[in-house]
């Protein structure tokens, strides 16, 4: 199986800004590759390279039923795919290799151990259309710093050590170890290839860089890193080694974690802010990890910088997929929340988005935890916040269909004999929806007690605190915390619903329920099931604010209250409430049938936390962010608002100054996360007519960004049709 290397012509423009165009070039090329491959559909970019045609995967089996489970099959599995995988080497990159394929994809039959079954809860999982998480991997945050601060062999030394505190516990120990050894035999073989491309490299300034680039990769086998160069390549190495491992994405605060090695190399003299620049660049070339920029350290001092303003511009030098997140609060420097806002108005790739500070702090702080740790949770997935290395999460793992909850208590009232109204309709959906989410939390208290048997977080395990100290697993007593995420999805759906029946059954007596239930049952068709749609269809709607608006907020409060009371199900694990759909709009809308918002039988649910499209007629922007304001979830998780922006908006310096200001206000209100895309119809039609035309094009898909040509159909559609009716 032979190595990539790329190269560069003679007369390419090879100073460090060169450099990152020509790698955009090639990750646009990659991109195209990769668009028939169905793993790389629909998802986040990942930073992906295509997996070479001869490439192949020997597996280790130890289950009768052919694939791999617990410390023994997935250690070994990791140490054979890093024994054989694929070396990318670009003369032009300050980092060395890129990954391929996730262990998740490669596993054979990959479906939970079936020796721990889980049957007693599969029928009202089914019943409220729950998105389990049973089995789900990663989706919380490690402290790069522990890492960083060890390195390779210093974290296998911390294993030696712990291991003779903690006897009984060999396996753990002997899988982190040869989770480790793994990584470093295919450090060691990429060392073997740069020293190969040298000598092939006819450009003098390239080949250079990959003396650099050999130097600190044979230091790194070994040694915790010295400087930024050094650092960020750690990073890039424990990123693409735990995304081979299981697709984890969470970063970390990041200019906080490489501040230090930047500051140490200026005052040095050994590093320019152009290599800065490119080094940032390279570090988002390899994976556009979530990460993190600006907020408040624990004492409540702002953490940005003159480093955070770099990793913002290196970012831009690099101008492609990425999902960096500017933490904003009260005190924080207006100048940087400038250069974040008009970086994403220059660029228009979705990039980067904004999360408040105050909500989601005193949020976290409501479920007993301090202020100086709330300041921690940084933001580091699609949704969702995490302590770094602190607390397991399941973060946006774990979905309740909210609208097949209100599907089945609407089919029983109507079935019961018992009084028909909206009073009665509600406290019969908080009855099933009480349900629903305690079947969840038992669903979660279960993959808690059995993950570890199934997949094991041997990457992660090494970037947090307390899997190396007790032997233990994260998910199985390794974490310091466990606030485990429960996300509704569906609420404009619900409110709307609600709404409508409210507005024409109730109050205007245009309708009776059973008209209603009929039309649905036969799923609008005819003329007068279109009449009865419209109808409902053009009730007061959630985001205009009226009554729509009213009943979203009282479902919200219904659904955290009811996910809080699971904290007494075992203590000392909490759960915490957020709204968020991701892309699961598409699959949760197919098992409802029509609802009375006037949606047909298995159309998408609402995304997210958003009004339907064509909540109003004017789309206002304050009347959608006031009504998202109003159903926050209130306990450090999100419920985003999705902006779609069309680039009129955003010319200018008063186009800047004016969103800056839109920003504070939505975070003063109590927003928690803001999302945008900002891009014109014509475009976004034309580019879903043919993807191919477009292949830089980059939207927000939900919480991540993508390219939108590795989109399917179906996925553009939900994208397009939030920017026709925005624009």
């Amino acid at each position: 199986m032979r190595n990539r290397i790329g190269q560069t012509p003679l007369t390419a423009d090879v100073s460090y800004y060169g450099r990152v165009r020509l790698l955009r070039e090639r990750k646009i090329q990659d991109t195209q590759d990769k668009k028939n491959t169905p793993c790389f559909a629909d998802g986040d970019d990942y930073g992906t390279v295509s997996v070479p045609e001869d490439y192949q995967f020997d597996p280790y089996i130890n289950h009768p039923n052919g694939s791999w489970y617990g410390y023994d099959g997935w250690s070994e599995n990791f140490y054979r795919q890093m024994s054989n995988h694929p070396i990318v080497i670009d003369p032009c990159d300050a980092f060395c290799n890129r990954w391929m394929l996730t262990m998740v994809w490669l596993k054979p039959n990959n479906v939970f151990h079936p020796d721990y079954p889980f049957d007693e809860l599969k029928p009202e999982q089914e019943k409220y259309g729950i998105v389990p998480g049973i089995g789900a991997d990663s989706h919380f945050g490690g402290d790069y710093a522990i890492g960083l601060s060890l390195g390779w062999g210093g974290l296998l030394e911390k294993l030696r050590r712990y291991r003779a505190l903690n006897p009984g516990r060999d396996d753990f120990y002997d899988a982190e170890e040869k989770t480790i050894r793994g990584v470093q035999i295919w450090m060691r073989r990429t060392c073997a290839a740069i020293r190969d491309a040298i000598g092939a490299e006819p450009v003098p300034a390239l080949a250079e860089n990959l003396r650099q680039m050999l130097e600190v990769n044979e230091y790194l086998v070994e040694g915790a890193p010295r400087t930024l160069r050094e650092a960020c390549q750690w990073i890039c190495w424990f990123n693409m080694a735990s995304r081979e491992y299981n697709r984890d994405g969470a970063g970390c605060q990041l200019d906080e974690v490489l501040r230090p090695y930047y500051e140490r190399d200026r005052a040095a003299g050994r590093l320019t802010d152009d290599e800065a620049r490119y080094y940032i660049a390279c570090l988002l070339l390899n994976d556009p990890h979530y990460y993190q920029l600006g907020g408040l350290r624990p004492d409540g001092t702002d953490i940005t910088s003159e480093f955070s303003y770099l990793c913002l511009e290196g970012a831009e030098w690099l101008d492609s997929s990425c999902n960096i997140t500017v933490r904003v609060h009260e005190g924080m420097d207006r100048s940087f929340l400038r250069a974040a806002v008009a970086c994403l108005f220059r660029n228009k790739n979705g990039w980067p988005r904004f999360s408040g500070d105050a909500a989601l702090s005193q949020g976290f702080m409501r479920k007993g935890y301090p202020l100086e740790i709330a300041r921690q949770r940084v933001a580091v997935g699609c949704n969702w916040m995490s302590l770094p290395g602190m607390e397991y999460t399941m973060n946006d793992c774990v979905k309740i269909n909210n609208l097949k909850v209100f599907s089945v208590a609407f089919d029983e009232m109507m079935s019961d004999g018992g009084p028909q109204s909206t009073q009665r309709l509600f406290e019969l959906y908080c009855r099933h929806q009480r349900r629903a989410v305690e079947v969840t939390a038992k669903g979660q208290l279960f993959h808690l007690d059995h993950q570890v048997f199934n997949e094991p977080e041997l990457m992660l395990n090494l970037i947090s605190h307390g899997p190396v100290e007790k032997g233990l697993d994260i998910t199985n007593g390794g974490a310091m915390y466990y606030n485990l995420c429960i996300d509704g999805t569906g609420i404009a759906s619900v409110a709307d619903s609600f709404a409508a029946l409210e507005q024409r059954v109730e109050l205007e007596k245009r309708l009776t329920f059973r008209q209603v239930a009929d039309a649905m049952a036969d799923n609008f068709q005819g003329t007068d099931g279109e009449v009865i749609r419209r109808m409902l269809n053009s009730s007061s709607r959630y985001g205009s604010g009226g009554r729509g608006d009213d009943w979203a907020e009282r479902i919200s409060r219904a659904f955290s209250a009811d996910v809080c009371a699971m904290d007494a199900l075992r203590p000392p694990v909490k759960f915490i409430p957020g709204w968020f759909s991701w892309s699961n709009t598409i699959q949760l809308g197919r098992a409802v049938r029509a609802t009375p918002n006037g949606r047909r039988d298995g159309e998408p649910i609402s995304h997210g936390a958003n009004p339907h499209p064509g909540f109003r007629r004017d789309g206002a922007l304050t009347a959608m962010s006031n009504a998202i304001c109003r159903i926050q979830p209130g306990y450090g998780n999100t419920a985003p608002i999705q902006l779609e922006i069309d680039p009129g908006l955003c010319r200018g310096e008063e186009g800047v100054e004016k969103f800056c200001d839109y920003i504070l206000t939505i975070f003063e209100k109590g927003a928690t996360l803001l999302n945008i895309n900002i891009i014109d119809a014509k475009k976004i039609l034309a580019a879903n007519e043919n993807p191919d035309l477009y292949p830089d094009l980059v939207v927000r898909v939900t919480g991540f960004t993508a390219y939108f040509c590795l989109l399917t159909p179906e996925f553009r559609k939900l994208v397009v049709d939030r920017i026709l009716v925005a624009n």
